[in-house]
């Protein structure tokens, strides 16, 4: 897998480039969205590590100039975990968003966990009440119209809609969703999507999808 690092603090990117590079990945480093932008052109990336505040702009202007033309995984790194800066880059299309200081073992874990969506599931159609589920076409659709979710949030969907009826807790969601160690991410991620799901979902409050069990975590209603 060809990785293109997107990040202007040297040492933080000589020691992710180094500590990928031993798991295996080939990494392109780009410390300008200039650079980035020509070796996102030239090259055949498979996914993209893009830091928010870069010298010559911002990584959400590129994040969004990635999604104008194709579907190249997109996890950010920001050294901000405010939930606004968190949605916004979901909202822009990004599958995932890690929080600096970037630990090695999750950073490897959520590219592996993003890689593998892509292809997850292996019912053709799941149909709930208004909703129409194409796993294997990475689609949902609600009463006919097309939702767009990114990777993380269209894993949770069907990590919820496999188990419908049955509570999963908030551990066993994170470690299925990143392939890690729930105790290992923090909680707001998890919180974080569940509510763009559920708004994304257009979910009626009076008759939700959803269902929250305090301190235990979630389930799709049955």
């Amino acid at each position: 897998m060809k990785i293109l690092l997107v990040e202007d603090d040297m040492t933080l990117a000589m020691g992710i480039e180094y500590s990928l590079k031993n798991e295996g990945f080939e990494v392109v480093h780009a410390s300008t969205l200039k650079k980035a932008r020509e070796d996102f052109q030239d090259l055949d990336i498979d996914m993209i590590l893009l830091d928010v505040t870069l010298p010559d702009g911002s990584g959400y202007d590129f994040c969004k100039e990635v999604r104008g033309s194709n579907e190249t995984p997109i996890i950010f790194l920001t050294a901000c975990d405010e939930e606004v800066n968190i949605v916004l880059g979901l909202d822009m299309g990004a599958d995932d968003y890690l929080t600096k200081p970037v630990r090695v073992r999750e950073l490897i874990a959520r590219i592996n966990a993003v890689a593998r969506r892509k292809s997850v599931g292996t019912e053709e159609k799941i149909t709930y009440r208004d909703l129409i589920v194409f796993p294997l076409k990475y689609e949902v659709y609600k009463s006919g119209e097309k939702i767009f979710l990114t990777s993380a949030e269209y894993k949770l969907l069907l990590l919820l809609l496999e188990n419908r009826g049955n509570v999963l807790t908030r551990k066993q969601l994170l470690e299925k969703l990143w392939d890690i160690e729930g105790d290992f991410i923090e909680e707001k991620t998890l919180t974080v999507y569940i509510k763009r799901l559920r708004e994304k979902l257009l979910e009626d409050k009076s008759n939700p999808y959803i269902e929250t069990v305090r301190g235990v975590g979630y389930k799709w209603i049955h």
